[in-house]
């Protein structure tokens, strides 16, 4: 390692611990502004050119808007709709009905599970939270329980949708390994989906059911009541059925699910294909849940056109906040990998002599943890071990894959946008989001690499 490797890696350290610091000390520094002010000074720490901190600040802000900011948006208008029409509300009903207290953090794993198959984490994550809300609010009103049901409720999700993200193809992380590895996709999903059931399980609802207890948070008043209250005069005058509100809140995730086995089933040159992945964008996918909700749960059952129109506008005040946040979050993720903070990373691991299965769960959660972003850490580290698949013939590379999605979801952090978005969504301070997101995500991560070494002691699949 070089000494600019050295001063890239005490410099991204301290930029966490500054970025801390500013938000949790007697400044009590806006999160937005903090990391406004921290991704400054990694630039100027790094000697990036005025004007490239610029330039990145505000790609890197505009490129976390573009990919999340907007479905979240049309996310939190499709949870005002699905309030506004009692679908949050029967299905909150349902679960609370048909599970006892120990139970509900088993039937969101279950339920989060299938939303993240084909959803990526922040878009699940909205998705979901009408039901968390509506459920955990339920639940804290019942005088037997204890400690926070947003959090009882909320982190079998967080662990679910984790899970699925970076262990199961076709989210992009196992995807890009699978195709940088040369591997197959079908074995490395079914290690994917086998080495989940445990991550979920002891990151969710076990995990769950140890922190909650120990926690009050609860979300932003306005947010809470957007996503589980329905006041009479907004509810449509003939209330839709059960079955249509469920179809209408999975729909995005059906279209989504519908891309995933296209890419699995159909050629790459296929129309079908085509069509299904337009279809299946989370944006697209997204927008036509609203149309669709807008139009099978308000219009068809003599909603008023102008309230719904007002609902919506209303339903993205709560959420401006959060979007912009996230964005500053991109920002400083950006400026890490502007800075070359990876490239110390890997030199860093170089230094190392290890299996090639625990190496590349390591580069990739390094990766991850110092820049801020899953997907550099699996490019880096699929890159880095790209040439052991020619030369090592014993190497299990549908694993090895796996292992790299893994780490990349060690330490979900301050860089990360969606520990931000679990942060503001559930009106969290620092502590009690690195109590959850942070924790949960750590332990899928290692649970899925002590899978991926239990798997590698079995004969190989595919």
């Amino acid at each position: 390692m070089s000494p600019v490797d050295i001063q890239l890696l005490v410099t991204a350290l301290l930029s966490v611990l500054v970025l801390v610091a500013l938000i949790i000390s007697r400044l009590h520094t806006h999160p937005l502004l903090a990391l406004l002010i921290v991704s400054i000074g990694v630039g100027i720490a790094t000697g990036m050119a005025p004007g490239d901190i610029v330039k990145n600040i505000t790609n890197g802000a505009g490129k976390t808007l573009g990919a999340v900011g907007v479905v979240i948006a049309l996310g939190a208008m499709l949870g005002k709709i699905l309030a506004d029409s009692g679908t949050t509300e029967h299905l909150a009903n349902a679960i609370l009905k048909r599970s006892s207290d120990r139970m509900i953090p088993w039937a969101m794993t279950l339920v989060a599970f299938v939303i993240g198959i084909p959803m990526f984490f922040e878009v699940g994550l909205v998705v979901m939270l009408p039901l968390i809300f509506s459920v955990a609010r339920k639940l804290e009103s019942r005088e037997k329980f204890k400690g926070s049901g947003y959090v009882y409720v909320g982190v079998p999700v967080i662990s679910a949708l984790a899970a699925m993200h970076g262990m199961v193809p076709p989210h992009p992380g196992p995807l890009t390994a699978i195709a940088i590895l040369h591997t197959s996709v079908g074995p490395t999903m079914l290690y994917g989906f086998v080495a989940a059931i445990p991550a979920m399980v002891l990151g969710g609802p076990l995990y769950g059911a140890f922190i909650a207890p120990r926690m009050s948070v609860r979300p932003d008043a306005a947010l809470l009541e957007q996503f589980t209250a329905s006041t009479p005069e907004d509810a449509p005058k003939d209330p839709p059925g059960v079955g249509i509100g469920v179809l209408s809140a999975l729909l995005p995730a059906i279209l989504m699910l519908l891309h995933a086995l296209a890419e699995v089933l159909l050629p790459k040159d296929s129309g079908l294909l085509h069509i299904a992945a337009f279809l299946g964008n989370p944006l697209i996918a997204m927008l036509l849940g609203v149309f669709f909700a807008s139009i099978f749960l308000v219009y068809t059952h003599g909603g008023d056109a102008e309230k719904l129109r007002d609902a919506l506008g209303q339903s993205l005040k709560p959420i401006a906040g959060i979007m912009l946040i996230i964005a500053g979050g991109g920002a400083f993720q950006q400026v890490l990998t502007s800075a070359q903070v990876g490239t110390a990373i890997v030199h860093l691991t170089q230094q190392f002599d290890l299996p090639p299965l625990v190496l590349g769960w390591l580069i990739a959660m390094l990766l991850s943890v110092s820049t801020g972003s899953a997907t550099v850490g699996i490019v880096g580290a699929a890159g880095l071990l790209a040439p052991l698949v020619g030369v090592d013939p014993t190497l299990h590379v549908p694993l090895l894959a796996l292992a790299i999605g893994c780490g990349s979801l060690f330490f979900n952090y301050a860089n990360h946008a969606g520990f931000w978005m679990v942060k503001e969504s559930f009106g969290m301070t620092m502590g009690e989001a690195t109590k959850t997101i942070t924790v949960v995500q750590s332990i899928v991560s290692v649970v899925g690499l002590v899978m991926v070494l239990l798997f590698d002691l079995l004969p190989k699949l595919g």
